[in-house]
C-alpha cells in the first residue's frame, strides 16, 4: 500500500513548484502575519512579564536553571523565560495557519487536483464549509490541548519532535483527509476511504508532521542566537509552515482522490 502514497507524494511536489500554488501562500501568509503581528505587537512584552512573574513566584529560575544544568544546557538558563513563551505561541501558530490553510487555500487546492488529474471524477459534496470549518476547529483544541501538556518533552528534543509529528499527524489526517473529500466524494464514501485507509493517511500526516517540526526548529535554534530576531524568526516560521500546509494538502488532496476514484471502480471495498 506504499505505492499510492509514494505516487501521490511524487505528484504533490510537482504541484507545490507551480506558481499557482506559490500565489496560493501569499493571502494566508498575510492573514498570518496581520494577526500575529498584531498579537506580537500588543501582547509580547505583558506575556513575558507574565512569565516572569510566575518564575519568580514559584521559583522556577532556580528549577529550570538545575534541569538545564543536568541536560548540559546551562547557558539557556537566561533565555528560558523567552523560550517558554515561543514554544507557547507556537502551537497556536501553527493551528491559526491550518486553518486559514483548510478554511481558504484547500477547495483552490481540490480544484486544481481534480483539474490536472481527475477532470472525470463526479462531485457529489459530500463535505460542507461548517463541516470542514468544525473538523478544523474541535482538531485544533485536542492538538492546542495536547501540545501544551507535551511541553515538558521538550527538555527532551528528541523526544519532543518525535511527539510533535505523532500529533501533527493526527491532526493533519482528521483535518485534510475531510477537506480533501469534501467536494468529490459523498459521506458513506468518505467514511469508508478514511476507515480502510487509516493507517496510510497516518502516515502521510507524520510524514508531514516531520516536516513541519523545521520551521519550530528554526525559530527557536535562530532565538538561541538572538532573542531580537523573534520577529522576523515568527515571520519566516509562519510562512514556511503554510508552504509545508499546502504541500500537505496537495498530498493528501492527490492520494484520497486517487482513493476515492478506485473505490468507484470497485478497486477497494469499503469497510462495513
Amino acid at each position: 500500500m506504499m505505492r499510492p502514497i509514494a505516487i501521490a507524494y511524487g505528484r504533490a511536489l510537482r504541484s507545490q513548484f507551480s506558481r499557482r500554488m506559490l500565489l496560493l501562500s501569499v493571502v494566508p501568509l498575510l492573514l498570518s502575519l496581520a494577526l500575529w503581528g498584531g498579537l506580537l505587537y500588543a501582547g509580547m512584552q505583558p506575556l513575558l512579564d507574565s512569565l516572569t512573574g510566575l518564575f519568580h513566584e514559584y521559583d522556577l529560575f532556580k528549577t529550570s536553571g538545575s534541569v538545564l544544568a543536568t541536560l548540559g544546557l546551562g547557558f539557556l538558563k537566561t533565555l528560558v523565560v523567552p523560550l517558554v513563551a515561543m514554544l507557547v505561541l507556537l502551537p497556536l501558530m501553527i493551528v491559526t495557519s491550518l486553518l486559514f490553510i483548510g478554511v481558504g487555500a484547500m477547495p483552490a487546492i481540490a480544484r486544481h487536483v481534480s483539474r490536472v488529474q481527475f477532470p472525470d471524477l463526479e462531485r457529489r459534496e459530500g463535505g460542507s464549509f461548517l463541516g470542514s470549518l468544525g473538523v478544523n476547529l474541535s482538531g485544533i483544541v485536542v492538538f492546542a490541548l495536547l501540545w501544551l501538556v507535551t511541553l515538558p518533552l521538550y527538555a527532551l528534543a528528541p523526544l519532543a519532535l518525535l511527539v510533535q509529528a505523532v500529533l501533527w499527524g493526527w491532526l493533519t489526517a482528521r483535518v485534510m483527509s475531510y477537506d480533501a473529500l469534501s467536494i468529490h466524494a459523498s459521506r458513506e464514501e468518505r467514511l469508508a476511504i478514511v476507515a480502510a485507509r487509516r493507517r496510510q493517511l497516518l502516515l502521510i500526516g507524520t510524514i508531514s508532521g516531520l516536516l513541519g517540526a523545521l520551521p519550530g526548529v528554526v525559530w527557536i535554534g535562530g532565538a538561541l542566537i538572538s532573542v531580537v530576531l523573534f520577529p522576523v524568526l515568527a515571520v519566516l516560521s509562519i510562512w514556511l509552515y503554510l508552504v509545508i500546509f499546502i504541500f500537505t494538502g496537495l498530498w493528501f488532496q492527490y492520494y484520497c482522490l486517487q482513493a476515492l476514484a478506485d473505490l468507484r471502480a470497485g478497486a477497494v471495498a469499503p469497510k462495513a
